[in-house]
């Protein structure tokens, strides 16, 4: 019989597909460490929370 995850797992996986829309942003190899290297220097935890702040700021401008 084969596992598929624990139900804290599943839980999360659930709660994440029913409040989350994912996006999948493609870059050139090398660009990711790049990325995260400018998210960190701007004093962000996460390179989601860089590009969202990014995107917004984007938005905004329009």
């Amino acid at each position: 019989m084969e596992r598929t995850g624990t139900s804290a797992t599943k839980a999360k996986n659930k709660y994440n597909d029913a409040n989350y829309d994912r996006l999948y942003p493609y870059v050139k190899k090398g660009k990711k460490a790049e990325y995260e290297a400018a998210a960190k220097t701007a004093g962000y935890d996460s390179l989601n929370e860089f590009i969202i702040d990014a995107i917004e700021e984007k938005i905004s401008r329009t």
